[in-house]
């Protein structure tokens, strides 16, 4: 059995690697129960419902032009507008992650008298939490590649979802980020595409594989890199379901 120690946790958020503003991240993943109990039971009896999950984030305030306090307040009041994944271990490639869109419910900002001020917010899922595992680190790459085959040890049948968090890029080209998958890590085929990252943009985005998919037991990240000189820092996830 591999423990963990929550000091390598890597909270990645949209655009921002904000794993240096948070000491805490704390992931819920619940699901309903409805009563079944008819006349003549002894014990009540359930079914299972619709699952949910919501994420709670809380750290160090930092009001500079990127840090948490602005990227926290930018997503206030927006659809969907939280698109966050925490990384156990850190965000290294095979590594753990709980990843999902997100509406930001709350942020709160608390400044003690004999105390850091502090800063947290709450976050309601929009379909889910869905643990995965990085498919890449989050690292600068300046040319086309893959990432590192992650076994399953076995084909899923039910789609899944990917994440790309891309936080920094001064590449002079386009890049293409895909999933791609294998039954004998030989053969490999696409299963989730990305859209085309611009030259010097970052941004976030979560693709869905429909259900019913299969996803093969082996899965790696793909990137193609257009132009010719700079690098993109990226992340990349995919959760089976």
């Amino acid at each position: 059995m591999a423990f963990l120690h929550g000091k390598g946790t890597a909270v990645v958020f949209n655009q921002s690697d904000l794993s240096s503003y948070f000491n805490d991240a704390t992931i819920t993943r619940t699901v309903e129960t409805a009563e079944t109990t008819a006349f003549g039971a002894s014990s009540k009896t359930y079914i299972v419902g619709l699952q949910d999950g919501t994420v709670s984030l809380s750290g160090m305030f930092d009001g500079s032009a990127g840090a948490v306090d602005e990227v926290l307040q930018g997503v206030l009041g927006t659809e969907d507008g939280a698109l966050v994944s925490v990384f156990y271990g850190g965000a290294t490639a095979g590594n753990r992650v709980s990843m999902g869109q997100a509406e930001a419910t709350s942020y709160d900002v608390s400044a003690p008298v004999g105390d850091v001020v502090a800063a947290s917010a709450e976050l309601q899922s929009d379909d889910g939490i869905d643990n995965g595992i990085a498919l890449t680190g989050l690292a600068a790459v300046s040319a086309t590649g893959n990432g590192s085959s992650q076994d399953n040890s076995a084909s899923t049948a039910n789609g899944g979802v990917g994440v790309l968090h891309v936080t920094a890029n001064d590449h002079d080209g386009a890049t293409t980020v895909k999933v791609q998958h294998s039954a004998d890590d030989a053969v490999w085929a696409d299963l989730a595409t990305f859209t085309d990252v611009g030259a010097s943009t970052t941004t976030s985005e979560r693709v869905e594989v429909a259900a019913g998919t299969t996803v093969n037991q082996y899965l790696r990240a793909n990137y193609t890199l257009a132009g010719s000189s700079g690098s993109i820092t990226f992340i990349l996830s995919f959760a089976r379901r």
